[in-house]
């Protein structure tokens, strides 16, 4: 577990998603599935797929364009870019340069961090830390994912689940007035069953790397061990549970999602579906569905939200940060 230093909050959020919804009806036509099936057993409706030409950095800076804006800061001002995904193709410069080269960041630091699904509460957990630490003064945090790339589209056990997107933070210096802008986030994995979600490739003669899942062990991890995780990040920011606003796991399947919310035992909070209408979004999911619960007003600003990623490693990351 580690703690990010007071004195860090959200300035804003925004995200992008491709133009292309496809339903369960349009997967059923290529795999032996149904929407009662999907609906039924994940609890998606629809998912976005990006176009064949639009890539992780694409998404990624449309969003962070956004946030930005939205901020209200120049380009100038943000020393700091991380982006959290683990399927870009090109590997070198990092998506973190890209972004920062399309939105004419001049001298930022510029990395990405792949912890698959946890992947935006590892990064926003790290800008936290250097805001708040003093050795950044403004930070992007982008998660994005392009899982479409990565599916086997005649493997109705995963291509029904995901979808594309990304989603975007501005972190800042916070004045010290109010609560803590980012609390403590409590993070770890479980290695011994990392192998439960893979995405490996033989090299450049071997087939495709291709996504590959036991859901059953997920599941059965997901709601017996992130529960008390995320209580537990509550307890270190000063956060009672009837006092969240929101609570944002990773939008993995409709089921999880429900079965943590009621352990949690937030009774009070608005818990995110985002799943149902975008899909697993892998890092971009946990922005993606803070940065549209804000856009409808939903969470009230400064209220305080749950956060909770999870995914390949098995890795996690839980914090309570303050509605922009």
């Amino acid at each position: 577990m580690s703690a990010a230093s007071p004195g860090s909050r959200i300035l804003s959020l925004a995200h992008h998603q491709p133009a292309r919804v496809v339903t369960n009806d349009d997967l059923a036509a290529l795999v032996d599935t149904s929407d009662e099936w999907i609906r039924s057993r994940i609890g998606i409706a629809t998912r976005r797929i990006a176009a064949a030409d639009e890539s992780v950095a694409d998404m990624s800076a449309a969003a962070a364009a956004k946030a930005v804006a939205r901020a209200g800061v120049d380009a100038s001002d943000i020393d700091l870019v991380i982006v959290a995904t683990c399927t870009a193709v090109d590997r070198m410069p990092s998506v973190a340069a890209r972004v920062a080269r399309r939105l004419d960041i001049p001298a930022a630091a510029v990395f990405d961090v792949n912890a698959a699904c946890a992947g935006f509460c590892y990064a926003l957990a790290t800008a936290g830390l250097a805001v708040g630490g003093g050795t950044s003064r403004t930070a992007l945090v982008v998660g994005a994912d392009k899982m479409s790339d990565f599916l086997d589209w005649q493997d109705r056990s995963t291509s029904v689940i995901f979808g594309d997107g990304a989603g975007a933070a501005v972190v800042a210096a916070d004045s010290g007035a109010g609560p803590d802008g980012i609390g403590p986030v409590v993070w770890g994995s479980d290695p011994q069953r990392g192998h439960a979600i893979s995405l490996e490739t033989t090299g450049p003669a071997g087939p495709p790397a291709l996504f590959r899942q036991d859901g059953g062990t997920v599941y059965r991890w997901a709601i017996t061990s992130l529960a008390p995780l995320a209580r537990q990040a509550c307890e270190r920011a000063g956060v009672a549970l009837a006092e969240l606003g929101a609570v944002v796991t990773h939008q993995a399947n409709l089921r999880i999602i429900e079965s943590i919310a009621r352990q949690i035992g937030a009774v009070n909070a608005v818990v995110a579906t985002d799943v149902v209408e975008s899909g697993n979004t892998s890092a971009a999911s946990v922005p993606l569905a803070l940065s549209k619960l804000v856009e409808r007003g939903e969470v009230p600003s400064g209220a305080p939200v749950l956060l909770l990623g999870f995914g390949a490693g098995l890795s996690y990351a839980a914090q309570v940060v303050r509605c922009p």
